[in-house]
């Protein structure tokens, strides 16, 4: 059983009607009849400019190449240099700073770049665990002095943190891993002497549901004043926004967070990462996981990538002018796309994590509901994923996207496999038999109606052959 990701291509719509393919006209239900549309030659088996994987990765913005072939010319200089050049360089890295800070409500100093995601990641549970160990030399009862540290975190957090908390910090290291509903109060629930750490993303990756960070936040500031005064550990609170940054507005300050990933190429940027830290070695420790220059304040050694930078900053920049924008276009294109797909199939299609699963009875639950739906809405969405699944018993994800001729797939999110991704549907109250037959919808900025119009058309068509060879 295999849980499957699915992402609508970005097409030239016009293109398509000037090589006259336009049976299939924009406009929510003009996709009726039993006879499928031949997949539109500019589709099939072509990466178009535009096209994406949305949650996994996006196309660089256009104002984004500019900025970084513009640094990679006139901004090419060593950064530590002291000449005209290297002048320049800092001049480009500071401003890239500047934007990515304006972009969650930071302060330039509290921004430190990295290569990505993953690093960032590592580098949270290294300052909070390095952290909580020196604070324990520090303390005069020799109980501190062997106290193992303990991470909260979620049974659906990305692998970056997952898998050094289970292969680098886990001989001596306590781990508590929560499912997603009742997340604030299991959290604070979760609290130990020993707690060094909070760790959980903004947004899943998998179902595009949203998680009450600021609630955390909130709850946890109370919590560290009782534990101050006990003479207790701080305890740290991170987030991993890399799905949310681009799609919702987001703000370390209303978050309340003490450190929180930024990952570029999810929001058009290039592939290069920063780290937010609050108040920098200041309020929030850091340090370093390797040596050498003092590059980024001496905490994350090695010349900057300028360009990079640069196209980091004008990615920021166009989230900050224009995110409530997006989020709207986003969102009307979701909620136009999960009207069709209810309009073509009924009863026979479910939204993961809208409408109810009974989680620990999968046969029950394989029954198409009677009547309307009645939908829970356990979670917030990001505006732009809708991860969905089918009632058909022949179909699986994987088989849908295997007999797709134009919508643009990949299996299971980029980062996992189909067991891991399978599991974190399950984490999330999706039972086996829909986590099974799962496909991840997700749309772009620019995505038109239209396209949503083929994809829902060719996902149609697929199952049809499916179930028509089942039969």
């Amino acid at each position: 059983m295999v849980k499957t990701k699915i992402e609508a291509k970005n097409v030239d719509v016009q293109k398509q009607k000037n090589a006259k393919l336009g049976r299939v006209q924009g406009g929510e239900g003009s996709l009726g009849g039993s006879s499928p549309l031949p997949p539109p030659p500019l589709l099939q088996n072509q990466l178009v400019p535009g096209s994406s994987e949305y949650p996994a990765l996006v196309q660089m913005a256009s104002q984004v190449i500019e900025a970084v072939e513009d640094a990679m010319v006139t901004a090419w200089g060593n950064p530590g240099s002291q000449h005209e050049e290297g002048a320049r360089a800092r001049t480009v890295i500071s401003q890239g700073r500047l934007e990515v800070a304006r972009m969650i409500g930071a302060q330039p100093n509290d921004i430190i770049f990295t290569s990505g995601g993953t690093e960032s990641n590592n580098m949270v549970l290294h300052c909070a665990v390095t952290h909580f160990r020196k604070w324990c030399m520090t303390q005069d009862s020799p109980i501190y002095h062997h106290l193992r540290p303990h991470v909260i975190t979620t049974k659906v957090e990305h692998d970056a943190i997952k898998l050094p908390l289970h292969h680098r910090y886990q001989i001596d290291t306590d781990v508590t891993y929560l499912g997603v509903e009742n997340l604030p109060e299991a959290v604070l629930e979760s609290i130990r002497p020993s707690t060094c750490l909070i760790t959980v993303m903004l947004a899943n990756n998998e179902t595009g549901i949203m998680f009450s960070v600021a609630h955390i936040g909130r709850l946890l500031a109370e919590v560290n004043k009782k534990r101050e005064n006990e003479g207790l550990f701080k305890v740290l609170l991170h987030t991993d926004a890399a799905q949310a940054i681009g799609k919702v507005p987001v703000d370390v300050t209303d978050l309340n967070v003490d450190y929180l990933t930024v990952v570029g190429h999810k929001f058009h940027g290039p592939y290069i990462g920063a780290l937010y830290i609050r108040s920098l070695g200041i309020k929030t420790p850091v340090y370093p996981m390797f040596y050498g220059g003092g590059q980024e304040q001496a905490y994350r050694p090695g010349t900057e990538n300028t360009p990079m930078i640069a196209g980091l900053g004008q990615a920021s920049l166009l989230v900050y002018n224009n995110i409530h924008d997006y989020h709207a276009s986003m969102k009307k294109t979701r909620n136009y796309m999960e009207r069709l797909l209810k309009k073509f199939f009924g009863n026979q299609v479910k939204i993961n994590c809208v409408d109810p699963c009974n989680a620990s009875n999968p046969e029950a639950c394989s029954v198409p509901p009677r009547g309307p739906k009645q939908q829970h809405f356990i979670f917030p969405r990001l505006p732009n994923t809708s991860s969905v699944s089918f009632y058909y018993k022949q179909v699986s994800g994987q088989e849908i996207l295997r007999y797709c001729k134009i919508v643009q797939s990949s299996t299971g999110a980029t980062c996992h496999t189909h067991t891991e991704s399978q599991s974190i549907l399950e984490a999330s109250g999706v039972c086996s038999f829909h986590a099974a037959r799962t496909i991840r919808l997700s749309i772009g900025r620019d995505t038109a109606m239209e396209e949503i119009d083929f994809a829902i058309q060719d996902i149609k068509q697929s199952i049809e052959k499916i179930i028509g060879r089942s039969v």
